[in-house]
C-alpha cells in the first residue's frame, strides 16, 4: 500500500505543487490513519495477481459512505479496472455515497460522474466544497449519490 501510495500521491503533484521530501519520498498523509481508522476499509486492486491500485471507503459505521481515496496505475487506467473496483465498493457497502474529486485532474472527473450516472441512472448531484485548511487549493468537487442500484452494479460486474 505504502508503494501504491506513493504514486497516488504523485499524479495531482502537477495542478497541486506538491514535492517530495528530502529523500524524495512524498508524505505519507493521511494513510497511516486510513489503515488504523475501525470506521474506514482499505482494499487493494489487482490485476490478475499484480497490485494496480487502491481504495479507501470511510465512514462505514455512519451514513453517508465515502471514497476517502481511489487510485489506479497509469497503465489500466481506461482498462475497466478502476469501473468494476468501484462497482464492486458499491456493492458491498450499501448506502448513499459521497465521492470527492478535483476537477484538475479531468480523468477522474470524467471517470466518476460517468459511473454515478450509469450506477444512479435517477440522478446524482454535485457540490463544490472547499478543502479543509488549505484555502489556496481550488474547492473540491462532490458527488452525492442516492443508493446505487444493485441490478446496475449486479449486471455490469
Amino acid at each position: 500500500m505504502e508503494r501504491l501510495w506513493q504514486l497516488y500521491r504523485h499524479d495531482p503533484s502537477e495542478f497541486r505543487d506538491t514535492l517530495p521530501d528530502d529523500v524524495g519520498l512524498f508524505t505519507p498523509g493521511r494513510l497511516r490513519t486510513y489503515l488504523q481508522d475501525p470506521d474506514s476499509a482499505g482494499y487493494i486492486i489487482c490485476r490478475d495477481t499484480r497490485p494496480v491500485g487502491f481504495a479507501f471507503v470511510s465512514n462505514l459505521n455512519i451514513q453517508p459512505l465515502r471514497i476517502a481515496e481511489f487510485f489506479v496505475v497509469r497503465a489500466v487506467r481506461r482498462s475497466g479496472v478502476g469501473r468494476l473496483a468501484a462497482q464492486q465498493l458499491f456493492a458491498k457497502h450499501r448506502g448513499h455515497w459521497e465521492v470527492p474529486f478535483q476537477e484538475e485532474n479531468p480523468g477522474a472527473a470524467r471517470f466518476w460522474r460517468r459511473l454515478a450516472a450509469e450506477v444512479c441512472p435517477t440522478g446524482y448531484r454535485e457540490e463544490r466544497r472547499a478543502v479543509p485548511g488549505k484555502p489556496h487549493i481550488t474547492p473540491d468537487t462532490w458527488l452525492l449519490l442516492t443508493e446505487p442500484m444493485p441490478a446496475v452494479i449486479a449486471s455490469s460486474v
